[in-house]
């Protein structure tokens, strides 16, 4: 175990209370000391949920250590039952609780509630959140769902399909599933049901009605669908429609179980990313390296689109969720890439310095990454903060979700270049500073001859008329000549050039850097 600023995933209990969450009729009793009770913040602050997650938390203190924790617990159940009146309870232990071995499970069993009891095992030591999302709801699935229901005969009726993953906190969740059901319906294929997200236990005990499922996001429902193909002989989809190509993929697939025409859906004229790739426009940002790391569902798909739809180059490929480390490096060796699997973001800002690439896509970890070294960043991966769950419709599966994935790449890019071409020209009279906005010439700002103008140099501040000085922290000095040209070169490469310059300075033991050193520094490194 180590500790940390940031965490890519939180302890499996948090995963279950994202199932529990995402629910309805379901309530958690977590056997948990007072101050666990900080992962209500993740729903109701992070993803604006209206309501409190549905956990009931046993909020034993130090002093109670001495005690009997147990009757604590059953305490604590019993109200919860009587007041909450679930369709089920799930009961489990936190982190530090599973210190005392007090066993939730068994002294829930033996109080004889009045609603089915699922009893978690979730070994917070060994596991992480996904893994717990997961487990939990393959432990709900097998416990509720009722083995007699089966498929109706198919004829007369339309195919039906079960969505499994959808969960609480999940990046996107609601707004793919939005997308998804649309292109369901394009098919004619009815849902049967979603799960965890929106079904009750009422619902999963009629699970095994459905023809077929579809697993959106295997971190979560790839378990509960492996032991419905076995129990219940339905087949599972495991086609991820992110990006066009995948969602034509998906559609084929679809309709070939379903036994449906997939013309049906696939002809569909509102996906601008394929018009986007055949333009002249696309070719300004073609061959961009792009850095790439989040949940393995969602990597490789970014990586696919990265590659293939858009034309970049991935120049960096990983994962958090060890549990999904074949899929990264099976997609990493047809990128001709070592794979990156780690939970330690000190590790992954190494990496991306080092490949320095021209566009990070990651999850809120990265962004702070990418901010740091200057370099553009947009989301793709939990974990997200408060801005990725927008108010508006904003899917990443579908066409409508490559719309967005289009959007929320490319602008980046496009912004960055706007911006390098204005720092290009900051020199001439238009677009200086000095001259204030185009369209504000009345307010430009005015700077007395006598006050020095700070001028922004990467990510330092130099004063024109400055001699070179040696930084406190024993970095070399530019001249003003050399930082000007410093800030000729690219955002997105600057930082790696200035780093280069500063090595080649320091051992040559030159006393500054100079526009010479600068040119010399280049052409070492380009040999």
């Amino acid at each position: 175990m180590q500790l940390a600023v940031w965490t890519y995933e939180g302890p499996p209990h948090v995963g279950a209370m994202r199932v529990a969450t995402a629910m309805r009729g379901v309530h958690y009793l977590l056997h948990a000391p007072q101050g666990d009770t900080y992962a209500d913040l993740l729903f109701t602050m992070i993803e604006r949920r209206s309501a409190r997650p549905p956990v009931t938390y046993t909020t034993f203190q130090a002093r109670d250590l001495g005690k009997d924790t147990a009757s604590l617990f059953q305490n604590a159940a019993r109200d919860a039952v009587e007041r909450f009146k679930p369709q089920a309870l799930l009961v489990g232990a936190s982190c530090t609780a599973e210190l005392i071995q007090d066993d939730p499970a068994g002294l829930a069993d033996n109080m004889g509630l009045p609603c089915p009891v699922i009893p978690l095992e979730l070994p917070s030591y060994q596991r992480k959140e996904n893994w717990g999302a997961a487990e939990t709801f393959y432990q709900i699935v097998r416990h509720l769902a009722d083995t007699s229901v089966r498929p109706a005969p198919r004829e007369g009726r339309r195919p039906r399909v079960n969505l499994l993953g959808p969960a609480a906190l999940g990046f996107r969740h609601r707004d793919d599933v939005r997308e998804v059901r649309r292109i369901l319906d394009l098919l004619g294929i009815d849902v049967h049901l979603v799960a965890p997200l929106g079904a009750s236990p009422d619902d999963i005990r009629t699970i095994g009605a459905a023809d077929f499922n579809i697993v959106l996001y295997p971190e979560i429902g790839d378990e509960a669908a492996r032991w419905l193909d076995k129990t219940f002989a339905q087949p599972a989809i495991r086609t991820v429609p992110i990006g066009v190509g995948a969602t034509r993929a998906f559609i084929a697939e679809v309709a070939a179980l379903a036994g449906v025409d997939p013309a049906l859906a696939l002809d569909d004229p509102s996906s601008r990313m394929p018009w986007w790739s055949r333009s002249v426009d696309s070719t300004y940002l073609t061959g961009k390296r792009v850095f790439i790391f989040g949940d393995a569902t969602h990597a490789v798909a970014a990586a696919r689109i990265a590659s293939e739809e858009l034309g970049f180059t991935v120049c960096g490929l990983g994962c958090y969720n060890r549990e999904f480390a074949r899929d990264i490096r099976g997609a990493a060796k047809e990128y001709g890439l070592e794979p990156l699997i780690t939970d330690d973001h000190l590790t992954v800002e190494e990496a991306i310095a080092a490949a320095a690439p021209e566009l990070v896509l990651g999850t809120q970890m990265e962004r702070h990454i990418a901010k740091r070294l200057g370099v553009p960043c947009a989301v793709i991966s939990a974990p997200v903060h408060v801005q990725d769950f927008p108010a508006r419709f904003s899917p990443q599966m579908g066409f409508e979700g490559a719309n967005v994935i289009f959007d929320t790449w490319v602008h980046p890019l496009v912004m960055g270049l706007e911006e390098h071409l204005l720092t290009m020209f900051r020199d001439d009279f238009e677009f200086s500073d000095a001259a204030g906005p185009s369209h504000l010439h009345g307010s430009a700002p005015s700077h007395s001859k006598a006050e020095p103008v700070l001028a922004p140099a990467g990510d330092i501040l130099v004063r024109e008329d400055a001699a070179p000085v040696a930084a406190a922290d024993g970095t070399l000095g530019w001249t003003n000549e050399a930082e000007r040209e410093l800030r000729k070169i690219p955002f997105f490469v600057r930082g790696k050039a200035k780093r280069n310059t500063e090595k080649y300075a320091n051992e040559m033991g030159l006393p500054a850097i100079t526009l010479d050193t600068l040119y010399e520094a280049k052409a070492h490194y380009a040999r």
